[in-house]
């Protein structure tokens, strides 16, 4: 696994449409169990993170980065994350 793509948004606007190979996390549970849910990846895995608009992402990116993951990258948004990362 050389990346992760992370949708942070609610299951509705997840089935909505997201990026081919996104994982869906909302923002509350990633929040509540970021340690749990992250415990087995690696700390330097490129992760790109995605929500509507980056804020949600941000949020994620920035519990992440707590907990000392370093290949981290705000996607901002669906559209965004299939012209500049896939």
């Amino acid at each position: 696994m050389s990346r992760l793509i992370i949708d942070v948004r609610e299951p509705f606007e997840f089935h909505s449409g997201h990026v081919d190979g996104a994982i869906n996390i909302p923002l509350s549970k990633l929040m509540t169990n970021v340690g749990h849910l992250f415990k087995d990846i690696p700390k330097d895995i490129e992760m790109i993170l995605y929500c509507h608009s980056g804020s949600r992402a941000a949020v994620a990116l920035n519990s992440l980065r707590s907990l000392g993951f370093t290949n981290l990258i705000n996607g901002i948004n669906e559209s965004r994350v299939r012209s500049d990362h896939l």
